[in-house]
């Protein structure tokens, strides 16, 4: 061993990282295993350290990234990959040791420990980034291979569509991933790995305890006229104007709540597409929420939203082949569609310090005793006091796109769209926890209308 490092020593000392390398192959064939493993090994760790200004010249254009593998032994499987912050460490699963920054196992007492050699194998998560020699020289700014890929790819998926139009998750289904809108937080840091890990795990605790859970109710517009191609003429028929009036009586039901049990529902905004028969809704659904008779915070009405308009968001399945016309307009309306659910989509901001017990019950009195003294004032008012842990949107939409919202939320293949059903003024329900877990507490609901006003676009009742 002592031979073998001042020959290593030597080489990286006159800057000959291939000669190092190669000696360190040499070594593996022609001495004992023992020996050989130790020469693989400081190898790869003479060629990591030399290599640490070009690996770090890596990191600053991927900061956001894991850095590929920078050395690999051809016996030990031992790969180093760095990020901006610290240095990560680890072993192929073949490999019969385990090292890392923080508890190095010595090359010696790992090559001679038989409980090592014979570990069972154990598969890598496929959330952690992996590390492959192969990919060297992979291009970093390549785009990300999760979504609809813009670029060409030839051949069709399965003779329907072309593959480059086909939804690519994240990660494999049925995983879960976390940081789905970009707004997961990023660990805690701290010199000490256990404090570090103290740390996020108590930030969790406090996000789970005080953030603020996004409740999104979907609407589709009621029943409308089809039998025009213009927008302006494409207006609700009086059975969906209806229909819109019905849903706005819920949903001020609400937000009014009706005891303590039933609380009220703090309704922040109400959105809507940009299309003739999604605002005429809107405005109807407003009008009857009957908020007048409120002193509260009032509901926002937001300005149209075009990227909410009716489209295609991607293909379904099962399906026949594609036409080309409905290829171009995949092309065109997935963009656009997927753009909204990115921009309506997210888990809520995460608080900055969670309020002390003191300050939460001075909030509560003081609430409590402004609500005593306004509802002696006037009878005819009554206070709106909404759990500020719960924030509702209201988004008046369609069919195609709540549906495909639907996929998206709950990280489904898009393609299964055309799958789902929801009648007109239905109502779709999302919530959103602060940790980013999602959940639907209502898929296409019409509890709220009558048998007799219950139509899925001209289909009329259950019997088509």
């Amino acid at each position: 061993f002592f031979f073998i490092e001042c020959v290593h020593e030597i080489l990286y000392k006159l800057k000959l990282q291939t000669m190092s390398s190669s000696f360190g192959s040499y070594a593996q064939r022609s001495i004992k295993p023992t020996a050989a493993i130790a020469a693989s090994a400081l190898s790869a760790a003479i060629f990591s350290s030399s290599s640490e200004q070009t690996q770090n010249e890596i990191d600053d254009n991927n900061s956001q990234q894991h850095v590929k593998t920078v050395a690999s032994s051809p016996l030990t499987g031992l790969n180093v990959l760095r990020n901006n912050s610290s240095s990560i460490y680890s072993w192929h699963t073949h490999s019969p040791f385990s090292l890392n920054k923080n508890n190095a196992t010595t090359l010696c007492e790992a090559a001679s420990n038989p409980a090592a050699k014979t570990a069972p194998y154990k598969p890598s998560d496929p959330a952690e980034p992996t590390a492959d020699a192969s990919n060297n020289n992979e291009d970093k700014t390549t785009k990300p291979k999760w979504g609809m890929w813009g670029e060409e790819e030839d051949g069709l998926f399965h003779g329907l569509f072309p593959r480059r139009q086909l939804w690519r998750p994240h990660l494999e289904y049925p995983l879960w991933h976390a940081d789905w809108d970009g707004r997961q937080p990023i660990p805690v840091m701290s010199v000490d790995k256990d404090e570090s890990a103290r740390l996020t795990a108590q930030r969790d605790r406090q996000i789970r305890k005080d953030g603020v859970t996004k409740h999104i109710i979907l609407i589709r517009h009621g029943q409308y006229d089809e039998t025009h191609k213009e927008d302006e003429k494409r207006l609700l028929t009086p059975l969906g104007r209806e229909q819109a009036a019905m849903t706005g009586k819920r949903l001020g039901q609400m937000i009014r709540g009706v005891n303590e049990e039933f609380g009220p529902c703090k309704v922040k905004v109400v959105r809507v597409s940009n299309l003739a028969r999604a605002k005429e809704t809107a405005d109807i659904i407003y009008d009857n929420m009957d908020l007048g008779n409120f002193d509260g915070e009032m509901v926002e009405r937001a300005d149209p939203d075009p990227l909410l308009n009716e489209g295609r968001p991607c293909h379904h399945i099962p399906g026949g082949k594609a036409r080309p016309s409905v290829v171009e307009r995949t092309d065109e309306h997935h963009p656009r569609i997927e753009e909204a659910f990115n921009k309506y989509f997210h888990r809520a901001p995460v608080p900055e310090m969670p309020p002390s017990a003191t300050e939460s019950k001075e909030k509560e009195t003081i609430i409590a005793t402004t609500a005593t003294e306004e509802s002696n004032e006037s009878d005819n008012k009554q206070k709106l006091v909404a759990d500020p842990k719960h924030e509702f949107e209201v988004i008046v939409c369609h069919a195609n796109v709540i549906r495909y919202f639907f996929c998206r939320a709950l990280q489904l293949p898009p393609e299964a769209w055309l799958r789902l059903c929801t009648f007109n003024c239905s109502l779709t329900y999302f919530t959103i926890r602060p940790t980013g877990t999602v959940s639907c507490r209502m898929l296409g609901d019409i509890g709220h209308l009558p048998h007799e006003m219950c139509t899925f676009s001209m289909h009329t009742g259950f019997n088509w």
